[in-house]
C-alpha cells in the first residue's frame, strides 16, 4: 500500500484560500487523510468524530459502501456529459426519487451545481413566472432577518441584511425588502404578531414583490433557530392571499435533520419552489436542485423568452446524479427516522446541564440539531483546536457552540461530542467570567 505523502501545510498557507479566511492573517488548517463512518482521521493519526457532517450534508456517514458503488459504476460508464439536448439514467431516476418524496403540487426539477445555484434558479424562477403573468413588475424578494441563504450575489441579496456575512457589498447587491425574523419558539403556538411585520410589507409591497424566501423552521447560519410551524402556516396562507410565490430553502433542513423528511412537514404547507442540496448526495459529491409546481413552470414557459435562463455547465452530472440517487435510497429506508429521533432525545438530556453554566445563553435542540448558544462571540481558531485535543471536529461560528452530526453516529460518539460541547462552553464562559476576553476571530463556517 502506497504511503500517504506529508501534507504541505506551508503550501497551504502561502497560496490556498480557505472560506471565510483571510490570506494575511490565516487560520490553522488541520489536515484530514481518510474518512470513515463518523470519523475523520488526520495526518498525524489521530481521529476525529465529526459534529458537523462536513457542513451538515454526510448524513450516512463517511466511505458508505451503498454510495461508493453506485459512483464507482457511473464513474466507469459515463462520468459527465453536457445536458443540453442530452439525458440519461441517473439524472432520470435521481429526479423521479425526488418527487416522490417531497410535495405532490412539486412536477418539475432542475439540477443545478450547489445550494447557493439553486436558490439564484429559484429566484430567477419567481421572477420569469411574473412576467409569464403579464406583471413584470414583480421583482423583488421579500424575506425574514437572520436568514442565510448563500453566498452568490442573488443568494446574498436574501441574506439578514445587517449582521449578516455579507453586509459589506452595499448597494452592489440587489435591495431586498425584509422583515422581523420569526419570533415564536418551536413548538409553540403563534404570538398574536408575530406574523404582522410580513402581513404589513406584503400589503403594502406585493404589487412588486415576486417570492417571499424563507428557511422553514430552523434559521441555520443566522444563529440556529428554531420557530413554530404556525408561522409558516400563516406565511403560506398571506402568500395565497397576496399573490405572491412562496419559495422554501430546505438546502440545510431537508432530508430528516429537523425529524422530518423535510422541515415544511411540520407545517403541512406546500412550496411553490422548493430548493434542497447538501445531504442530497449524502456529501459525497455536489449537486443540489430547485423544485417547482405546474403553475410555476407554465408561467415561465409563458414569459417572453419561452424558456428557462439557466443552465451551468454540470448540470446534471451523471456522477453526482448517482451519488444523490444512492443517498435517497438509503433515505427511502426510513432508517434515518428513528436515528435523528435518538440523536434527539440523547442531545435533550446530555445538553440541558449546559444551560446553567456562566456565559451561556441558550440551549436548544431539534432533531438532530444541538445548539449551546453563548452571550458573547467566539474566538473560532481558539476553539477549534480545543475542542481537536478532545477529539472531535466542532466548528463553532459567531456565539454558536452547535452539532449536526451523521444520522449513524453511534451513542457513545455523541456522549462525547455533547461532552466537548460542554467542557468548552465551561471553559469559555468561565473565562469571561474572570475578565478574560478571547481575540475576537469571527469566523462564518
Amino acid at each position: 500500500m502506497t504511503a500517504t505523502p506529508p501534507i504541505d501545510y506551508d503550501f497551504d498557507k502561502q497560496h490556498i484560500w480557505h472560506p471565510y479566511t483571510s490570506m494575511t492573517h490565516a487560520q490553522p488548517t488541520f489536515g484530514v487523510v481518510s474518512a470513515d463512518g463518523c470519523e475523520l482521521t488526520l495526518d498525524n493519526g489521530q481521529q476525529l468524530i465529526d459534529g458537523t457532517s462536513s457542513w451538515w450534508a454526510c448524513v450516512h456517514g463517511y466511505s458508505h459502501p451503498y454510495i461508493l458503488e453506485a459512483m464507482q459504476a457511473q464513474l466507469h460508464t459515463l462520468s459527465h456529459v453536457m445536458f443540453g439536448g442530452i439525458t440519461h439514467h441517473s439524472a432520470i431516476d435521481v429526479c423521479k426519487k425526488l418527487l416522490n418524496l417531497t410535495s405532490d403540487n412539486l412536477t418539475k426539477v432542475f439540477l443545478a451545481d450547489s445550494g447557493s445555484i439553486a436558490v439564484e434558479v429559484a429566484m430567477k424562477m419567481a421572477l420569469q413566472y411574473w412576467q409569464g403573468q403579464q406583471l413584470p413588475n414583480k421583482q423583488r424578494i421579500l424575506t425574514v432577518k437572520n436568514g442565510y441563504h448563500g453566498d452568490t450575489f442573488a443568494a446574498m441579496s436574501v441574506c439578514d441584511p445587517e449582521g449578516g456575512m455579507h453586509t459589506m457589498f452595499g448597494n452592489a447587491v440587489t435591495q431586498q425588502l425584509f422583515v422581523n425574523a420569526p419570533q415564536t419558539p418551536f413548538g409553540e403556538p403563534l404570538q398574536h404578531d408575530d406574523l404582522s411585520s410580513m402581513r404589513d410589507a406584503l400589503d403594502e409591497h406585493h404589487q412588486s414583490i415576486a417570492a417571499v424566501i424563507i428557511e422553514p423552521i430552523m434559521q441555520g447560519a443566522g444563529g440556529m433557530r428554531f420557530y413554530s410551524s404556525d408561522y409558516l402556516k400563516g406565511l403560506r396562507a398571506l402568500c395565497d392571499e397576496y399573490q405572491v410565490l412562496l419559495i422554501l430553502d430546505e438546502i440545510a433542513t431537508g432530508f430528516g435533520r429537523t425529524g422530518k423528511l423535510f422541515a415544511y412537514e411540520h407545517a403541512a404547507i406546500e412550496a411553490d419552489i422548493l430548493c434542497v442540496g447538501k445531504a442530497l448526495t449524502g456529501g459525497y459529491i455536489s449537486l443540489a436542485a430547485t423544485l417547482c409546481s405546474d403553475d410555476v413552470a407554465q408561467g415561465i414557459s409563458d414569459s417572453p423568452s419561452g424558456v428557462f435562463m439557466h443552465g451551468p455547465t454540470f448540470m446534471g452530472n451523471p456522477l453526482a446524479c448517482a451519488a444523490a440517487s444512492a443517498s435517497l435510497d438509503l433515505i427511502a429506508r426510513n432508517e434515518w427516522i428513528e436515528q435523528v429521533a435518538q440523536i434527539e432525545a440523547q442531545m435533550q438530556t446530555e445538553l440541558a446541564p449546559a444551560s446553567t453554566l456562566p456565559g451561556v445563553a441558550a440551549v436548544r435542540v431539534l432533531g438532530a440539531v444541538g445548539v449551546i448558544e453563548m452571550q458573547q462571540p467566539l474566538n473560532t481558531a481558539q476553539l477549534q483546536q480545543a475542542f481537536v485535543d478532545l477529539g472531535v471536529w466542532i466548528r463553532p461560528f459567531g456565539r454558536l457552540i452547535y452539532i449536526m452530526p451523521p444520522y449513524c453516529i453511534d451513542q457513545q460518539q455523541l456522549t462525547q461530542l455533547t461532552n466537548a460541547m460542554t467542557s468548552v462552553a465551561k471553559m469559555v464562559g468561565e473565562q469571561s467570567a474572570n475578565g478574560q476576553v478571547q481575540p475576537q476571530f469571527i469566523s462564518h463556517g
